[in-house]
């Protein structure tokens, strides 16, 4: 199981938009992540429902997993956009 720690870079945390904005990008990977608070349960990433429930505020630190082949790199792309509050995944790490 991969993971990374990020601390999260919108401002408004993982409500409404952002959280839109990073299910979609969760989604669009075609692999099972999961998003957990730095000590919390996790949840399904693609799930709009589940990462509201975390109550996710800007700052917080997140936890993102993945286990396939290539969750190094998704992980990567989806940990930068998380902390940097973009509106899409970054094309390249």
């Amino acid at each position: 199981m991969v993971e990374r720690r990020v601390t999260v870079g919108w401002a408004e945390g993982l409500h409404a938009r952002p959280a839109a904005v990073f299910v979609r990008a969760a989604t669009s990977t075609g692999v099972p992540v999961t998003l957990a608070k730095a000590d919390g349960n996790r949840v399904n990433a693609a799930s709009m429902l589940a990462v509201l429930s975390l109550g996710v505020r800007g700052g917080d630190e997140v936890v993102l997993t993945c286990d396939t082949a290539d969750a190094e790199v998704v992980l990567d792309r989806l940990a930068r956009m998380v902390a940097e509050g973009l509106d899409e995944l970054p094309e390249t790490v």
